[in-house]
């Protein structure tokens, strides 16, 4: 795959996980400052990882929402969480990976995703 190949896969990934209002308010957004950022996350994160068929998009998802715990990155953590809703995570998945999360990323992390789930999880409801 070239280059194109890979932007124009990893655009067609990025917004079928996080949702073409999302993807559309990001581009909007980019300039001559952080236009080379939003080309690489297409073509990389989407492009070269999120396309790889060895693991499901749910999983990546429920990988990706662990690591932003660990990382303390709440406003990843928001988008991440309707992405692995949007990917078929169920909300008791979701449960599981924040409680594993609390083990291995400490309890003041834990809850803190735990709150934004609660949030993201009414959303839906709306």
């Amino acid at each position: 795959m070239d280059e194109r190949e890979r932007f124009e896969a990893g655009m067609k990934i990025r917004r079928e996980v996080l949702g073409d209002a999302y993807v559309d308010a990001a581009i909007t957004k980019r300039n001559a400052f952080s236009e080379a950022f939003q080309d690489l996350i297409t073509r990389y994160a989407w492009g070269e990882i999120w396309t790889r068929p060895a693991l499901p998009r749910q999983t990546r998802s429920l990988i990706t929402v662990a690591m932003l715990v660990a990382l303390n990155r709440e406003e990843e953590l928001r988008m991440h969480l309707r992405a692995a809703l949007r990917n078929g995570a169920t909300q008791e998945e979701i449960r599981e990976t924040l409680l594993q999360s609390a083990i291995y990323c400490g309890v003041p992390a834990a809850n803190s995703a735990f709150r934004i789930a609660q949030e993201i999880f009414s959303e839906k409801l709306r």
